[in-house]
């Protein structure tokens, strides 16, 4: 590990400048991807609930290899390991832009994500090392930059990349800002020393990875396989079970295990996880159920659709500079409450929605839902870690990430497949009033002659217009899941205690990205 924090760290400011932009690289990839999705689904030749594998490949292996971040960091030195992370990490965004086929571009994300995963924790911790204590508040707020940027740069560049060139330039904008924090990094971060007699943990940490691999799988596949009339998904859904169960049994019994179960002792560290894991759900979800929705029913150009997302960014960071100050003055509670109800309404706001709906409602209920989640993030950090002893910290802000990624990964997969599902129902159950009994295809009118269903031309028209009602709907139900899921959460902040008000400023974890 480097040394500790010195008052001159010589190259300080290059340093900063490539952490950062490890951090933002991060950032950007949970989002870009997300307006050229329709276009990948088109080009790999995909379905939509297959195209969004994309997505939750990447966010599955970042949740698995966010959990032995610090062991690594110890083992190798944190040197070697950023640089080994970020040279991975560029290298599979470029093979992510070359794949071929849906199987190339899910291995190519999950390696990806793997590479990934290490990036946000590692900047954030050779941050905290390079600036003394009295600096550190200021430190965090230039890192928390890079993790609030992304998600508003990331829809506005992929629609713009994706537009003007294609959506394979989403990866590849990766290659220049890897090599430069790279070179950076190797010739003026301080040196790191690993300690190679550490042991790990290897049952722990490979019965969490069958539990979250099959869970997810199960959730992925659910949809094309029939769930549970498929034998495959039967057995994702065992070994998923029975990777949990067994890595609970292990943190529970074994002498030094993955993760400390002592961290669970803390009511409100533990009430903090079971919140993000919620709130997580509706992270990513929301934002990749709303690029196919401008494009696919609102009929919004790429980059225009990009335009539109990038709102949500910014009232993420106008409420979390606004809450990180407002958290030293009153109670956090009061503002994750908020939050929940603002996340809530813009949902149920969303419910609403038609694909005429006038583009400054879209643009001022995406800005809600991102102020929400900014509102629970930050004061989450001050609740969940503000009873957690010091030495629980690092694990602390690891699992935090893991249940963040987690949920995130499950909302995404349960969003697609409902619906995916919802709009094959609805479709089937519109078209069952197309019959000859039906008034508006009597006559001889220029709308029955339209759509006569007995021409091929007539038909198509039906079944477009069939399946656009469908997909409206199905998007609704989509929302109040989200609503349903959402609102509980109102219940945890009871859980919570609220902790001793301090004029210090607050400083950001991991999980925060």
């Amino acid at each position: 590990m480097i040394s500790a924090p010195q008052e001159r760290v010589p190259h300080r400011l290059i340093i900063t400048l490539c952490t950062v932009g490890a951090t933002l690289m991060q950032a950007l990839d949970q989002t870009i991807a997300n307006v050229a999705l329709p276009y990948m689904q088109g080009s790999l030749s995909a379905t939509y609930d297959e195209i969004t594998w994309v997505l939750t490949s990447y966010i599955t292996a970042a949740a698995i290899m966010t959990a032995p971040v610090g062991w690594l960091a110890s083992r190798f030195g944190r040197k070697y390991l950023f640089i080994t992370c970020l040279i991975g990490f560029t290298g599979t965004s470029m093979m992510c832009g070359a794949a071929q086929s849906l199987s190339q571009m899910v291995a190519f994300r999950l390696l990806q994500g793997m590479f990934g995963a290490a990036l946000v924790p590692l900047s954030q911790s050779t941050m905290m090392d390079i600036y003394p204590p009295e600096q550190r508040g200021k430190a965090m707020a230039i890192w928390g930059v890079g993790v609030m940027v992304g998600p508003i740069l990331g829809p506005t560049l992929g629609g713009y990349l994706t537009e003007m060139y294609n959506w394979r330039y989403v990866f590849y904008i990766n290659l220049p800002f890897g090599i430069l924090a790279t070179l950076g990094l190797a010739f003026f971060m301080p040196r790191s020393f690993g300690n190679f007699n550490l042991r790990f943990d290897w049952i722990g940490f490979g019965v969490l990875s069958l539990g979250i691999g099959g869970l997810q799988m199960m959730l992925d596949r659910g949809q094309d396989q029939d769930w549970f009339t498929s034998t495959e998904v039967i057995a994702e859904a065992v070994l998923g079970g029975l990777g949990v169960y067994l890595f609970v049994v292990h943190m529970i019994t074994a002498k030094k295990p993955f993760i400390p179960v002592l961290l669970f002792k803390d009511r409100n560290f533990t009430a903090g996880l079971v919140l993000m894991a919620a709130t997580g759900t509706i992270l990513v979800s929301s934002s990749s159920l709303m690029a196919p929705w401008l494009q696919n029913l609102a009929n919004y150009p790429v980059e225009m659709a990009g335009l539109i997302m990038a709102p949500r960014g910014i009232g993420t960071m106008t409420a979390m500079m606004t809450g990180g100050r407002l958290s030293n003055k009153m109670d956090p509670r009061k503002l994750m409450a908020a939050g929940i109800l603002m996340l809530s309404w813009s949902m149920w706001e969303m419910t609403t929605w038609t694909p005429d709906i006038a583009q400054w409602t879209i643009v001022m209920t995406i800005i809600v839902q991102g102020a929400g989640l900014g509102f629970v993030f930050l004061p989450l950090q001050v609740l969940a870690f503000a009873t957690l002893p010091p030495q629980y910290r690092t694990d602390g802000a690891s699992l935090f990430s893991l249940f963040r990624n987690i949920g995130a990964a499950v909302g995404v997969s349960v969003t697609s497949a409902m619906l995916a599902h919802n709009t094959q129902v609805l479709h089937e159950s519109i078209g069952a009033s197309v019959t000859p009994f039906n008034r508006a295809l009597q006559g001889g009118g220029a709308v029955s002659r339209a759509w006569n269903p007995m021409h091929v031309h007539g038909a198509a028209v039906i079944d477009q217009i069939v399946n656009q009602q469908a997909q409206i709907i199905a998007y609704i139900d989509d929302y109040w899941m989200m609503i349903i899921s959402t609102l509980p959460s109102l219940l945890l902040l009871l859980l919570l205690r609220r902790p001793k008000l301090t004029s210090a400023p607050i400083e950001a974890h991991a999980a925060m990205d």
